[in-house]
C-alpha cells in the first residue's frame, strides 16, 4: 500500500477543470505508471473525510486534483487523524484550481504533466501549518492551513470571491475583478494585535495576513519574507490607507515592494491572537476558504506537513 497513491479530485475546482479534464490526468498518470485509487469529491469539505478514511485505509500518499481550498480540507484530515503521525504521509498536487498561489513556493506547475513530473520524482519537504481558532454562529471551531489567512478586506475579497465560485462565475479574474469591487463596501476594521504575549498593534486597519508562504490572491506576494518551515509566522498589517493609495500600489503586491510602504508594519512570531476593538467582528479567511469572525487565536504546528515539491521554497 506504501507505493499506491490516493487520488482526491474536486471536480468543481477551476471552473469545473478537475471533472473536465480528469480522462487527461488520469491518462498521464497511468503512463508514468502510477498505482492509485481516485475519488471525487461531492461537497464542501468532503475532501477532509476522504483523506481521513484514505489514511485508515493505510495509505500515505495522497495526491490532491484541485485548488487550494482542496489542498486545505485534505490538509485538515491529515492533521485532524492521528493514525499516522503527519510527516509520514506524503501530499502531492495537480493543480486544477485558478490560483495555485500555494504550489509557487514549491515550484508545481500548473501543467498537468510536468506536475506528475514532480510527483514521480518525489523530493519532500517537511514545512509548517497554522492552526486558527475563530467563532461561528457564536460557537469556537478550528481550522489548520498552510499558506495565508487574510482579515479585513483580504477576508473580504476572498467571501466575495467564494460567492462567485459558488456561482460558476468564479474564474482567474474574479479575485482582481474583487479586489476593486470591494473597495466600494468596504469599511476599515479596527483590531488588537498581540503577538507571543505582548500588544504589537491597537488602530484600525485596512487588511492583514498571517501565514507561512508568500502568495494568495492568484499571485499576490503579502508575505514576502515568509520561510514555511521556521516555526514562525509572518505577519503583514496594511494600516488605514486611503483608497486611492491602495489602488495606486496594487501593482506592488505582487513583488512585495509594499512592505516598504509607511502603512504597512511586518511581524513574527509563534502565537497570533487578534481582537475586534469594537462591537464589529472581524471576518477570516484561511488559503482562501472563508471562514468565520473574530476573535481569531493562530497556533504554530512546526514541521508537520509533507510536501511533494519541484523545489525548495527557501
Amino acid at each position: 500500500m506504501d507505493q499506491k497513491y490516493y487520488v482526491i479530485v474536486n471536480p468543481n475546482a477551476g471552473k469545473r477543470k478537475g471533472e473536465k479534464d480528469w480522462n487527461q490526468i488520469s491518462a498521464l498518470l497511468t503512463e508514468v505508471g502510477f498505482e492509485y485509487e481516485y475519488v471525487f469529491t461531492q461537497a464542501k469539505n468532503h475532501a477532509i473525510h476522504l483523506s481521513f478514511d484514505a489514511i485508515s485505509k493505510g495509505y500515505k500518499h495522497i495526491i490532491v486534483t484541485g485548488g487550494d481550498g482542496t489542498l486545505n480540507e485534505v490538509v485538515n484530515g491529515i492533521l485532524s487523524q492521528e493514525l499516522v503521525p503527519s510527516p509520514e504521509i506524503k501530499l502531492g498536487m495537480i493543480p486544477v484550481g485558478t490560483g495555485n498561489d500555494w504550489g509557487r513556493m514549491y515550484g508545481i506547475s500548473k501543467n498537468y504533466a510536468e506536475a506528475i513530473h514532480t510527483i514521480k520524482e518525489s523530493k519532500t519537504f517537511i514545512q509548517d501549518a497554522g492552526k486558527v481558532e475563530y467563532y461561528e454562529n457564536g460557537k469556537k471551531q478550528s481550522r489548520y492551513f498552510i499558506n495565508i489567512a487574510g482579515i479585513g478586506y483580504d477576508a473580504l475579497v476572498a467571501k466575495k470571491t467564494n460567492k462567485m465560485k459558488e456561482k460558476g462565475s468564479g474564474g482567474p479574474f474574479s479575485y482582481l475583478i474583487n479586489l476593486f469591487l470591494g473597495l466600494l463596501q468596504y469599511k476599515f476594521a479596527s483590531l488588537t494585535l498581540n503577538i507571543d504575549g505582548e500588544e504589537r498593534f491597537r488602530g484600525k486597519i485596512f487588511s492583514m495576513c498571517v501565514g507561512l508562504c508568500k502568495y494568495n490572491g492568484g499571485g499576490m506576494m503579502q508575505l514576502p519574507n515568509a520561510i514555511p518551515d521556521n516555526g514562525l509566522f509572518d505577519i503583514t498589517l496594511i494600516k488605514k490607507a486611503s483608497k486611492f493609495k491602495v489602488i495606486t500600489n496594487i501593482k506592488n503586491l505582487y513583488d512585495g515592494s509594499f512592505v516598504s510602504l509607511k502603512e504597512v508594519e511586518t511581524y513574527t512570531g509563534k502565537k497570533v491572537e487578534i481582537y475586534a476593538s469594537n462591537s464589529k467582528p472581524l471576518l477570516l479567511e484561511a488559503d482562501g476558504e472563508s471562514l468565520g469572525e473574530s476573535p481569531f487565536s493562530f497556533e504554530m504546528i512546526p514541521k508537520s506537513i509533507c510536501i511533494i515539491g519541484e523545489k525548495s521554497p527557501a
